[in-house]
């Protein structure tokens, strides 16, 4: 499947974004997407629809712990996502644009 992405590699329309999709974009991370990390990702793109931007990584984090596990902080999406970019990279795998303040 070819994906029309940014020069940052985010979805150019976020809604073409499908699990699908997301593995696919997940391979640059070496990474296999199971079903938690799934619920996080739908997470993340509940916080773009409901926000209008994409999260930084504090927010994102404190939205992640209210609505899908209470235990989620950074060092955990730093493992689990296998990235040191947290917000940047669950954005571009949630297929939303990259946060603002993210190099």
């Amino acid at each position: 499947m070819q994906l029309e992405l940014d020069q940052d590699g985010h979805l150019v329309d976020y809604t073409q974004w499908n699990p699908d999709v997301a593995q696919q974009l997940a391979q640059s991370l070496e990474l296999e997407l199971n079903e938690w990390h799934f619920r996080v990702l739908q997470a993340v793109r509940e916080f773009y629809q409901q926000f209008g931007h994409s999260p930084a990584t504090r927010p994102l984090i404190k939205y992640l712990m209210k609505t899908v596990d209470s235990s989620i902080d950074n060092a955990m999406l730093m493992q689990k996502f296998n990235t040191g970019l947290v917000a940047r990279h669950l954005s571009r795998l949630a297929g939303i644009p990259k946060p603002a303040n993210c190099l």
